[in-house]
């Protein structure tokens, strides 16, 4: 799996990176065909950080997930938690679709 961090106006530490590997090294868990996660964080105006997590998977599908606030430690965790959500969300409808009943067949005596 193909794993970059980049930083907008603001330095990624050694500590940042490390944590944001080690949180979004889970996603795959919620939906296995991820083949790559892109986390950028902007360091904006007023002290305010914007975190933007990309997960890439088979079939041009993409998940995106964005948070804004005060820590970017926060902010990457509160990302991570949406696209664990969005994951979770996609890969039940695709359970849901395979497994369709067959409630449009009618059965006769004849």
């Amino acid at each position: 799996m193909l794993f970059t961090v980049s930083g907008k106006h603001i330095e990624i530490t050694d500590a940042m990176k490390q944590h944001a590997q080690e949180k979004t090294s889970k996603l795959p868990r919620y939906y296995n065909s991820i083949n790559q996660i892109e986390v950028i964080v902007d360091g904006g105006e007023g002290g305010s950080t914007r975190v933007e997590i990309i997960a890439r998977a088979e079939h041009s599908k993409v998940f995106v997930g964005t948070e804004t606030g005060e820590d970017a430690y926060r902010c990457i965790d509160m990302a991570v938690h949406k696209l664990e959500r969005q994951l979770r969300r996609v890969k039940s409808k695709e359970r849901d679709n395979k497994h369709a009943s067959n409630s449009g067949s009618v059965q006769s005596d004849f």
